[in-house]
């Protein structure tokens, strides 16, 4: 595969705030590469450096042998940032045409690719709608076809799926994988552990700055995870939750009703858990005992969840 963006030693601060910390990665052709953190990570600035947006203190970014702000390196790259740059006052065609003319297209083959792509993103019949009349999720699908319309061989995609429904997120992961087997390289920036793992060949996971682990999800998981992790959902939780998740002594997560407990050996520690919570006055709904997800790895690695 080849070398598609290299990322080697970036540094940037603002102000006194070091914001990146010699952050290293590269993606390959026909992958997709998960940015995963959560917010405030330092993820949005990493991709605005990529995309040329911003430039870096230290380090260099190379897209082909290129340096981000070589118009010919500008090119190669879609840049899908959190937040769409549309035009509320133009119609979803409206704002096609003019990013692709933006990028220099014009002609039948301009109109051709925004029918593609309008029926790849499900909009073919809202093309003619003003943009503010559209929901996020629709601004976000528009937002991505936009980035897609000079068939970019490399996109930057920063929470591509944040605010969508889950009918739709799975719409947009399916173009993502579709660009991907088209030999694209794909770089995500996401909090999204779901997303991370059902998308990326490789993830990168950054914390404050600092990438603090690499590699596939698979890879992560058996390297950082724990060997189980036992899922408590309650009919009613026990008093003092946290106090009877710290006398079990082992690293947990509280997500609403629901308690994930990290476990080397959960046939030992299941009866004393499940002991802890009835003694407490919790009562338990179901127990399950199941294989480490990515922010189990992130627990490990950082002692808290991402949020």
């Amino acid at each position: 595969m080849e070398e598609l963006l290299v990322v080697d030693g970036v540094w940037k601060k603002f102000g006194d705030k070091v914001v990146l910390k010699n952050v290293s990665l590269i993606v390959h052709s026909g992958e997709v590469v998960g940015l995963l953190g959560p917010n405030g990570a330092g993820k949005t600035t990493l991709l605005r450096i990529i995309s040329g947006v911003l430039k870096p203190d230290q380090g260099r970014i190379s897209i082909k042998g290129l340096d981000p702000i070589d118009p010919e390196a500008r090119k190669l790259i879609g840049f899908c940032p959190q937040e769409p740059g549309l035009i509320p006052d133009l119609t979803g065609f409206e704002n096609m045409l003019f990013y692709a003319r933006l990028q220099g297209l014009d002609g039948k083959n301009v109109i051709n690719r925004i029918k593609e792509l309008s029926g790849i993103m499900g909009l073919t019949n809202d093309m003619d709608r003003l943009v503010r009349k559209y929901s996020g999720g629709m601004k976000k699908k528009l937002g991505l076809a936009t980035t897609l319309i000079h068939d970019p061989e490399i996109l930057i995609l920063d929470e591509p799926t944040t605010g969508m429904d889950p009918g739709v997120r799975r719409e947009v992961w399916r173009i993502i994988e579709e660009e991907r087997k088209r030999g694209k390289g794909i770089l995500i920036a996401t909090h999204y552990m779901e997303e991370a793992d059902a998308l990326s060949d490789r993830v990168y996971i950054i914390d404050q700055g600092r990438i603090i682990a690499s590699g596939s999800p698979e890879e992560l998981k058996s390297k950082y995870g724990p060997t189980a992790v036992i899922t408590i959902e309650f009919y009613r939780q026990p008093r003092n939750l946290d106090s009877v998740l710290q006398r079990i002594g082992l690293k947990y997560i509280v997500d609403g009703d629901n308690v994930r407990i990290h476990s080397s050996d959960p046939d030992r520690d299941v009866p004393g858990i499940v002991a802890l919570i009835h003694e407490a006055g919790g009562t338990i709904r179901s127990l399950r005992v199941a294989k480490p997800t990515l922010e189990d790895v992130f627990l490990k690695l950082t002692g808290r969840r991402i949020e």
